[in-house]
């Protein structure tokens, strides 16, 4: 049997290996300051290193007669050099995927800051940074589960009949997983034709909300009162919605009024005009206040409209121009609010109103201790 000396040196080894990844961690850390991808290296990287320097020590100084000369010690060093390759091909692929997900973000970083005309354009390649990278995970996760498999004679010895057998099981698979498959493809095709961004503007089942999350299988909506809707990714392949920044965040806001027809129409024009130089939602580049309707019950329809930059500056925008016209008519055209017109035979001129075949005249005089008759009343009194 080796001498347990070794076994200090292969504490000492592993503790080694950990204290370099610290020192160049404190190293990442002050240098990150500065630089953007020292900085996201520290923070995706740090655990991930600690475990691949720990394992590649413990494996290198771990030799098959440490334990021993014997049979059962050498079955013994054979299980657990087999553990530690399978700990190693785990811990580095965990490795190669933050390191991933840290070069990407360096770009995510510069994205997210870019503003006005060019942020369509960022949200679009912040998008395909987002799924490309899952699918750079999901494919390096399926080769590292691979080579563990492969790291067992048994599963080398049943490659050859696996690959025999390929495309039966392929086509097996491809059916069960027709619906996921299809969300994938559904998931790269949004991406890649810029149909559906991040941070996109979109109406889906009469519902107002943000593209908060786009994955390869769903996308997560982020609703105007903070609730969350999620969707398979084919229901936006499959499924006409509104894309409200597909080239741009500027709309339109339209607030309609009911007025009467004395309302005088210019006066409100030059005052919807003032009040939209005055407020900040207003983009300063699109207004106007027109007669659209004529409605049948003696009222006009006016409809102010007005740009705005994005969706939530308008929807604030018409609220504020819809209360500051319904104060000003109310104020100095009380006459013009919208009122019923109510047609009685007392507002027609010339015109009687018969009742079973007669005219109605005059009520007459009631009988002592009776109460008068209304006119038109051809009952008795009770």
């Amino acid at each position: 049997m080796q001498s347990p000396a070794n076994w200090p040196i292969l504490v000492i080894a592993v503790i080694s290996a950990v204290i370099v990844v610290e020192v160049t961690r404190r190293v990442l850390s002050r240098i990150g300051r500065k630089w953007a991808l020292a900085r996201h290296l520290v923070e995706h990287c740090t655990w991930p290193a600690f475990s691949v320097a720990a394992i590649v020590a413990f494996n290198v100084v771990f030799g098959p007669g440490i334990l021993g000369d014997s049979e059962a010690e050498k079955s013994v060093a054979g299980t657990i050099e087999r553990i530690l390759g399978l700990l190693t091909i785990g811990s580095v692929t965990w490795l190669i995927v933050e390191s991933t997900y840290a070069l990407t973000d360096v770009v995510l970083d510069r994205l997210v800051m870019v503003e006005g005309e060019r942020n369509r354009r960022a949200r679009r390649i912040m998008t395909q940074i987002a799924l490309v990278r899952r699918i750079a995970a999901a494919v390096i996760i399926v080769i590292a589960i691979g080579a563990m498999l492969f790291s067992f004679p048994q599963v080398r010895a049943l490659g050859a009949g696996l690959l025999a057998s390929a495309g039966i099981a392929g086509a097996v698979v491809g059916i069960a997983a027709q619906p996921t498959i299809g969300n994938v493809l559904a998931g790269l095709q949004l991406a890649f034709s810029d149909a559906l961004r991040l941070d996109d503007v979109v109406v889906v089942e009469n519902e107002w909300g943000r593209i908060e999350e786009l994955t390869l299988t769903y996308v997560v909506l982020r609703l105007w009162d903070e609730r969350r809707l999620v969707l398979p990714v084919s229901y936006f392949t499959q499924t006409p919605f509104e894309n409200w920044t597909r080239h741009g965040s500027r709309v339109l806001a339209v607030v309609f009024l009911r007025v009467d027809w004395s309302v005088p129409v210019d006066k409100l024009r030059d005052e919807l005009y003032a009040f939209l130089q005055e407020n900040p939602l207003w983009d300063q580049k699109d207004w106007t206040l027109q007669v659209t309707d004529v409605c049948p019950n003696g009222l006009i329809e006016l409809r102010a409209l007005m740009s705005a930059a994005d969706s939530p500056s308008s929807w604030d925008l018409k609220c504020d121009v819809r209360e500051h016209l319904v104060n000003y008519v109310r104020e100095n055209y009380p006459e013009a609010l919208p009122r019923f017109r109510v047609e009685s035979p007392e507002t027609r001129a010339g015109v009687t109103w018969p009742q079973g075949g007669e005219v109605e005249g005059p009520a007459e005089p009631p009988p002592a201790g009776q109460p008068p008759r209304k006119p038109g009343f051809s009952g008795h009194q009770p």
